[in-house]
């Protein structure tokens, strides 16, 4: 299958590699058969967790390439409360604590970006205040977790994973009622615009989850979705369902709303220059 899509590309006036990407985090959590073996939790719980998370980072990315693969929708950065909750449940966090998951997540994304593989850290601000069944796939979830400890706890990790150079972010679909009450957090100008580009200082490329999400269902059809994200500041938006028509259906939202100004060119054009200089980095 990437045989073709890169064969197809080539017939393409845009001469830079596709992204080419899957959620490979470990565990339970992968879509290669293959390392990285370790959950997060696993990680974390090791004799040696630093090495751990290097290990898998770069397995991942090894794993990978040997497919032709090169962005990898991983590490979670979330930072779990309790055991059994959302994103502890399917052992996706690398701890209960800011600055284990800040270390660990930052040694997954340097070893595997190292290996050649693009990391992104999701879900900004963070999905770890969730209680156990808060998924955002199903059905809108409303995150009531303070401003300060969304700040320096949630979003702490991103700070080192910044500074390591981490080449994607993916916002949540939650809502933070204390960051914005009115938006899930990738539709959000506040989340994107303010937090992660404003406050933490991110400069890469920014990706929804999936458009298909049921935390969207306010917002109707995938035309209406990618619009609202595109909006916020959303660089790269996520079809995930496999039916070629909700792709095209956001595409052609952000075709006519550039064509009527309601999407500004100034910031489709410096979201297009992000997403190319990813491609331009990557094979």
């Amino acid at each position: 299958m990437i045989t073709q899509l890169r064969q197809a590309q080539q017939q393409s006036p845009v001469h830079l590699p596709l992204l080419l990407m899957t959620d490979q985090e470990g565990g339970i959590v992968k879509r290669l058969p293959g390392p990285p073996d370790l959950s997060a939790k696993q990680i974390g719980q090791s004799a040696d967790p630093l090495g751990a998370a290097t290990s898998a980072g770069t397995a991942a990315a090894q794993n990978m390439t040997g497919v032709g693969m090169n962005v990898n929708l991983a590490p979670v950065l979330d930072v779990s409360r309790t055991p059994g909750d959302f994103i502890d449940a399917t052992q996706r966090s690398f701890g209960e604590n800011p600055n284990q998951v800040s270390k660990l997540g930052a040694a997954f994304i340097s070893a595997q970006q190292n290996a050649g593989v693009a990391a992104t850290a999701k879900h900004f601000p963070g999905l770890g205040s969730a209680p156990a069944g808060s998924n955002t796939d199903e059905r809108p979830v409303t995150l009531s977790v303070s401003l300060t400890n969304l700040r320096n706890i949630d979003e702490y990790p991103y700070g080192a994973a910044v500074s390591d150079g981490v080449k994607l972010v993916m916002l949540s679909w939650a809502v933070y009622t204390n960051l914005d009450p009115n938006h899930p957090a990738g539709t959000s100008s506040t989340a994107v615009q303010q937090e992660l580009r404003g406050r933490i200082g991110f400069k890469g490329v920014t990706i929804t989850d999936a458009l298909e999400a049921g935390a969207l269902q306010a917002y109707g059809s995938p035309y209406n979705r990618a619009l609202a994200a595109a909006s916020a500041g959303m660089d790269l938006l996520l079809c995930s369902s496999g039916d070629p028509a909700q792709g095209d259906a956001a595409a052609q939202a952000l075709v006519d709303a550039v064509n009527s100004g309601r999407l500004g060119r100034a910031g489709f054009d410096a979201a297009l220059g992000r997403v190319n200089a990813l491609r331009g980095g990557l094979k």
